[in-house]
């Protein structure tokens, strides 16, 4: 099996935007995953109950992974595995915080540093889906300027895997829209309470995780699937330690959180198969 090469290479400006994003999201969840309880005071809005701060935490340290693996890539190809889920999950994000704005510490009466944290949180979430709209343009026309293209050809991945990928990106996708949809009817199929606002948050990110999902299924070469494989067993590790730490918070043993826990194993499963085969002989420059 011949693999093919990077044909554009990822231009600077792109680069330098994922390594900003990945640092944002790191401090971002830093906040939720290891600081839970005081939201109130160190984010731009109040997260309740902890296990809805420590959820979004790992997602967004998970999505810290895949944005550096989207800057270090040799080219375009690989990196847009990580571009496009970052600009629909923060185009979503600021559609919530627009539609949710009064539930975010504006008021002088916030902590300083929660004040600090909204302006913050405001500015990002205005900048960066711009941003990596107006850089994705710039890559492109990169792309077309250059007389090659990779080579299309069959997806890498098994059938079984491409299944199950396919499976996760749909319930990930159909929930997530239905979260931001109708946040309150669609919550009651979460493990646990979530408001309006803490509804969409999850609907953005079950959206953008869908959406890698979907599209690393069609790579045709397994290299370039790496981050987004190894992306999905951190995120699944660090959502252990979540359900370790405030698991109590899922009503046990409900459909909601069988299927919950039923999912996170499919990703985990799923994620570590194809860093596997991305990791095997077949997968390396130059094996045929």
């Amino acid at each position: 099996m011949s693999v093919p090469t990077e044909a554009t290479p990822l231009i600077p400006q792109m680069r330098r935007l994922l390594y900003a994003a990945a640092f944002l999201v790191f401090l971002a969840g830093l906040v939720l995953f290891v600081f839970p309880l005081r939201t109130a005071e160190f984010f731009a809005w109040t997260v309740t109950p902890p296990m809805t701060a420590v959820f979004l935490g790992a997602a967004y340290w998970a999505s810290a992974g895949l944005e550096v693996a989207g800057a270090r890539s040799a080219g375009w190809e690989s990196a847009k595995l990580a571009v496009w889920p970052v600009f629909i999950f923060t185009t979503l994000t600021l559609g919530v915080t627009l539609l949710h704005l009064d539930r975010f510490h504006l008021s002088p009466e916030n902590a300083l540093l929660a004040q600090i944290a909204t302006w913050a949180w405001l500015a990002i979430y205005a900048i960066v889906p711009v941003a990596m709209l107006a850089v994705s343009l710039l890559q492109l026309r990169r792309r077309r300027a250059a007389a090659t293209s990779v080579t299309a050809g069959r997806p890498a991945l098994p059938p079984a895997l491409r299944l199950l990928m396919l499976g996760i990106a749909g319930v990930l996708l159909v929930y997530g829209v239905a979260l931001l949809a109708v946040p309150l009817p669609a919550a009651t199929w979460w493990p646990w309470q979530l408001s309006e606002l803490t509804a969409r948050a999850v609907g953005a990110w079950l959206v953008g995780l869908g959406w890698s999902a979907a599209q690393g299924q069609f790579r045709s070469d397994l290299r370039t699937v790496r981050p987004v494989a190894l992306t999905s067993v951190v995120f699944v590790i660090l959502q252990a330690i979540a359900l370790l730490r405030y698991g109590g918070t899922l009503t046990w043993p409900s459909a909601q959180a069988i299927g919950f826990v039923t999912v996170l194993l499919a990703i985990g499963v799923a994620g570590a198969w194809a860093l596997a085969l991305s990791r095997s002989p077949v997968a390396r420059p130059g094996i045929a």
